[in-house]
């Protein structure tokens, strides 16, 4: 079983980082609640990707490819992070 709360916890850590998406597109983020602020290029993109889309995609892991997450919010993103536990 996923201790949710560590990989969770583990995503606010890396806060700030730079990371590319499956499709090699490079992001950083914010956590500044229960949810991320996605931002490329230094603008903060009109989204945000909460905590329980994640807690979702982790039920589903292991993934192949970002389409394994076509449900969830940001799949590209999701699918990086789930995989960081």
């Amino acid at each position: 079983m996923v201790d949710k709360t560590a990989v969770w916890e583990r995503i606010r850590r890396y806060a700030g980082s730079d990371f590319r998406t499956a499709t090699d597109l490079p992001f950083t983020y914010a956590v500044p609640g229960n949810f991320l602020r996605i931002a490329r290029e230094g603008r903060e993109i009109n989204r945000s990707l909460s905590r329980t889309n994640f807690e979702k995609a982790m039920d589903a892991m292991p993934a192949a490819a970002p389409s394994d997450f076509s449900d969830r919010q940001g799949p590209s993103t999701t699918r990086g992070r789930a995989h960081s536990r």
